[in-house]
């Protein structure tokens, strides 16, 4: 159930001293001049005009967004501030219930999920799933082999697949067929059109909304049971085939009990977190891969550097077979994708709730359960980070240079106790896809494409296409001794105990 976040009155006593856009009008709010596909941009704007905390309103919703590094270091406090699970997300939980990105804090299935997954991001948890990681990419290098001197490839919708099935593969045990199927699967049909509700329906208008989406309600509600339906199967194949295993994040959640209280996660619970790992787990990570390969095809400079790190740790040939160390041992392709999400942090902010009555800024008060959005797109563009905030500087990541920066500068995954739980199993991921396709592909900007930036449940280049050529290797170097070390798909080894 949609709730309304009136903050005037008793969330911020002085809201009428934080400002807003101009022109705001009774009823609609601050609407003059904004587009309804586009709120994250817009709202960048908007951040630029009136400094480093302001409101917007629409209609009876007001939202104070904080954008400078200084207030954000007071909001990231977890000894003041808490996550606030937003309206955005709310919406969010039609599909995935009290999963780990949409449970509320008082919810206990939250602390119990996130104790019993945690096993399943440490190193040698995601050393057993680089495996899976390499054949979902090479499900990829063959179908763009198939475009290679014809049709340029759609780049975010091939980002998708990939990621899609890389997390279902390596999480799941669920395969679907991406690369493969004519038409979309079903369950991702589904989820295409949920987040589009979700997204739209961010804000109900006053009075008349809910009869304004009735129609888009019904077919929500289908689509959220189609993909609770499918997940379902899924768990109880898995249960029916006696598998007692901890080798991915399904098994441990129906064979791991929480290593204090005993507790075991409910089975709809579990549904809900396999629904968060495979909405959230694809689309951030599709969205820094194809923000990457745009700035590295609009940077010819750093995308040989690219190539010639590849080539130096992987090896010439045409075909490498990259261990997990060797993908680790990537720093300039890691600092691109690093550099890609603070240019656009695929989900650009995270909401905070006061603990305690409290001030914020200096001059700002809060009361208790007083919320705020940390809005990433623009503190990744404070002036900590240096002259020239635009620029795609991958060297802003080298160690001295995120040494000498405060931690709570960069929060592309969060922060505190709810910040994302797979981030490095993201990162790894797209670490090998992108390394993958530079050294394989020849990447012609056949369009001159200039970036145009989706918003759905996070931010995506869209119409961003390709022309892919072969590129000449040699078949010599420090990777060429491990070809066929990384075509083995099954995952071998019960992850250790947490070690990050």
């Amino acid at each position: 159930m949609k709730t309304a976040n009136r903050h005037g009155g008793h969330g911020w006593p002085d809201i009428h001293r934080i400002p807003h856009p101009p022109h705001r009008i009774p009823f609609l709010g601050d609407l003059v001049g904004a587009h309804p596909a586009t709120p994250v941009q817009d709202t960048m704007n908007i951040a630029r005009n009136l400094g480093p905390i302001f409101r917007r309103k629409v209609f009876d919703h007001e939202f104070v967004f904080v954008s400078d590094s200084s207030m954000a270091a007071e909001l990231v406090d977890e000894s003041r501030f808490r996550k606030h699970v937003a309206e955005s997300m709310t919406d969010l939980r039609d599909i995935a219930g009290d999963g780990l990105a949409t449970a509320y804090h008082h919810e206990p299935n939250w602390q119990r999920a996130h104790d019993i997954l945690v096993p399943a991001f440490t190193r040698e948890a995601l050393k057993s799933y680089h495996p899976t990681m390499l054949a979902a990419t090479r499900r990829l290098l063959d179908s763009w082999d198939r475009c290679v001197g014809g049709a340029p490839v759609d780049v975010s919708r091939d980002m998708t697949k990939v990621t899609l099935e890389t997390i279902a593969r390596a999480g799941f045990g669920y395969d679907f067929g991406s690369f493969e199927r004519a038409d979309p699967h079903p369950f991702v049909r589904a989820m295409v059109r949920a987040l589009k509700f979700s997204q739209q329906n961010a804000v109900e208008v006053p009075y008349i909304g809910s009869l304004l989406t009735r129609r888009a309600k019904r077919r929500n509600a289908q689509d959220t049971a189609l993909m609770a339906e499918i997940v379902d199967e899924v768990v109880h194949r898995r249960m029916a085939d006696g598998d007692t295993g901890t080798h991915d994040m399904l098994g441990l959640m129906l064979n791991t009990a929480h290593p204090e209280t005993g507790e075991r996660l409910a089975p709809a619970n579990i549904r809900n977190q396999v629904i968060t790992f495979l909405v959230a787990g694809h689309e951030t990570t599709a969205g820094a891969l194809s923000f990457a390969l745009y700035y590295l095809v609009k940077n010819p400079a750093l995308l040989a550097a690219a190539r010639e790190e590849v080539a130096r740790v992987w090896g010439g040939g045409a075909d490498p077979d990259p261990s997990y160390e060797q993908v680790t041992k990537l720093r300039h392709v890691r600092r691109c994708l690093e550099e890609a999400l603070r240019l656009w942090p695929t989900a650009p902010g995270f909401a905070r709730e006061a603990l305690e009555d409290t001030v914020i800024g200096g001059r700002h008060p809060m009361r208790r359960g007083a919320w705020a959005v940390v809005f990433t797109p623009m503190l990744h563009r404070d002036p900590v980070w240096g002259g020239d905030v635009e620029r795609f500087d991958p060297d802003r990541f080298t160690p001295e240079r995120v040494r000498a920066r405060p931690a709570h500068v960069y929060k592309p995954f969060g922060t505190g106790a709810r910040v994302c739980l797979g981030r490095q199993f993201a990162l790894h991921e797209a670490t090998l896809v992108l390394a993958m396709l530079v050294h394989r592909y020849e990447l012609e900007d056949h369009a001159d494409y200039q970036l145009k930036v989706h918003e759905r449940l996070t931010l995506m280049p869209t119409g961003f296409t390709l022309a892919l050529a072969h590129r000449a290797h040699h078949a010599d170097g420090p990777g060429a001794a491990s070809a066929g070390a990384g075509r083995e798909t099954s995952q071998n080894g019960a992850p250790e105990p947490a070690d990050a």
